[in-house]
């Protein structure tokens, strides 16, 4: 039969969000799954010059196995050869995607919990675009539907081949080569394990640089940790383990290990967009694409010679980092990052390195990068420790040389999309935002009289609108509420900045009553 990857996508409700397919487990059956993979290969045949093999790859959730079965068995009915890759990180099968010209999906979930889960495709040079979800969600697949039973699961499910090592192998190496086998020596660092893909290869190549490694917190049950929104048990966790074990810094990431979470010395987990802005500057990076969302601390450092802001996803910030490649400008270099900390390299790096032998002297060495396209966990939370390190400080010294701009985000959780746009709609057609947001914006309110009085009632003009993705307020007294929602689950997300950590805080919380109360 012929079915159309348009009435998959309306019939199970899997579709494609800012970073591939997701949905929920129930809903991501072998045969959804199959379809989603045949119609990324027959784009793949139509659009790109590549040999007939596909690699996958996936994180550690309990569906992902099945799923992983469900993409072998598509390969195979469309007569390429599927190349197994194990349990890596994202961006490690991308990598290895990128080296040998070969389109790859990766089976992962991401932050959002265990019922739910995902497939995120690479085409040969690297991370799909807005244009490619349209190319492949415009295919229809031809297949014999007596291979799946009525609950569309494979009446017979292949075995998965066997693991080809190379792409973790080539992802061990890649930061040791970059920054040399010495770039964290001395330093001590802990790793929060979790049910993260990446937990082990975090810790091999933290010792490969040098490190001393103390992993910790190890599940063997999935955990859903969020880098944009990090749970009280984990800051809690991070905290504990910093107050009764020393080191430089802790290491962490999300379930795909695509996602960074960097805390520094005390346990204090540094937010994404700031962690990216470090991390660009430790990098030497020239030009920045990132999202919308993002610590405005970027421009008022004044580090960077241009900025690009986007959509909120990586399809945009890498269309948005593509755009700042200059063609005449060649040595111009370009990253991009996101508020959940993921980090992009669009160009190659280098960088001239000053090496110890470990016994007082010194060699210098020139080396390269190489471009990823795509987020990766471990380049910004590597470069920023080894500036530390250079350095000889504390990663709280970085956070201090920047402006002082504060940014925090919620979310309500199942909360459903098309709600979440109405309620948007709402507030711009009747420009609601003053009369939702103004008092709580105005700065003189937080601040209580001595004499214990009420504080007076103060409201907060907007001067600027900025509806890039969502509906993004900026006050008048400088702090800004923006509104959006998830493109990946039933979520509509809430992001502040203030020029205070405390404000930041307050001005969050009283957001979030406010949407609590739109669940009518």
């Amino acid at each position: 039969m012929t079915v159309s990857m348009q009435d998959v996508m309306k019939q199970s409700g899997v579709a494609f969000g800012t970073s591939g397919a997701r949905g929920l487990v129930t809903a991501m059956t072998d045969r959804v799954c199959y379809v989603y993979a045949r119609s990324f290969i027959k784009y793949c045949e139509q659009s790109y010059k590549c040999e007939r093999t596909i690699a996958i790859a996936g994180d550690l959730r309990p569906s992902t196995e099945r799923i992983l079965k469900a993409l072998v068995k598509a390969g195979e009915d469309s007569a390429w050869k599927v190349v197994y890759c194990g349990r890596i990180p994202s961006p490690a099968i991308a990598l290895y995607g990128i080296d040998k010209a070969l389109p790859t999906i990766m089976v992962t979930g991401s932050h959002i919990p265990a019922d739910r889960n995902g497939i995120k495709f690479n085409h040969p040079q690297g991370e799909i675009s807005k244009k490619d979800e349209q190319g492949i969600v415009s295919q229809s697949v031809d297949f014999d539907e007596a291979i799946f039973d009525a609950s569309g699961m494979l009446k017979k499910a292949p075995e998965l081949p066997a693991v080809e090592m190379e792409a973790e192998e080539n992802y061990l190496k890649r930061y040791p080569a970059f920054f040399g086998s010495r770039a964290l020596s001395g330093l001590t660092i802990g790793v929060y394990q979790h049910s993260a893909v990446g937990r082990d290869i975090v810790v091999k190549v933290l010792e490969s640089l040098g490190a001393t490694v103390k992993p910790f917190a190890r599940s063997e049950t999935f955990i859903p940790v969020d880098t944009e929104a990090i749970r009280k048990e984990d800051e809690d966790l991070a905290r504990d383990f910093a107050h009764k074990d020393f080191v430089d810094a802790i290491f962490s990431t999300d379930g795909d290990s695509d996602r960074p979470l960097l805390a520094d010395d005390t346990g204090m987990w540094l937010r994404g967009d700031v962690l990216g802005i470090l991390a660009a500057q430790a990098l030497g990076i020239k030009r920045i694409a990132t999202p919308v969302s993002c610590n405005t601390s970027l421009e008022k450092s004044g580090s960077f010679e241009k900025i690009c802001r986007t959509r909120i996803g990586s399809p945009y910030v890498i269309a948005g980092m593509e755009s700042l490649v200059d063609a005449a400008d060649k040595g111009a270099s370009v990253a991009g990052y996101e508020a959940n900390g993921g980090f992009l390299l669009q160009t190659d790096l280098t960088r001239e390195f000053v090496d110890s032998d470990g016994r007082g002297g010194e060699t210098r060495a020139t080396r390269t990068l190489p471009a990823l396209p795509t987020r990766d966990a471990l380049l910004p939370m590597i470069a920023v420790m080894v500036r530390v390190r250079e350095e000889r400080m504390c990663v709280v010294d970085l956070l201090k040389r920047l402006p002082k701009r504060f940014t925090l985000s919620d979310r309500l959780k199942e909360f459903p999309t098309e709600i979440s746009k109405a309620k948007l709609a709402e507030i711009r057609e009747q420009k609601l935002g003053e009369k939702l947001f103004g008092a709580l914006t105005a700065k003189p309110s937080r601040f209580k009289p001595k004499d214990g009085s009420a504080p007076a009632q103060f409201q907060g003009k907007i001067v600027a609108i900025d509806e890039t993705d969502g509906y993004r307020m900026e006050f008048d007294s400088g702090d800004i509420v923006h509104l959006r929602p998830s493109g990946n689950a039933p979520e509509f997300r809430c992001y502040v900045e203030t020029e205070d950590k405390v404000r930041s805080a307050e001005l969050l919380e009283a957001c979030m009553k406010i949407m609590e109360g739109w669940r009518g």
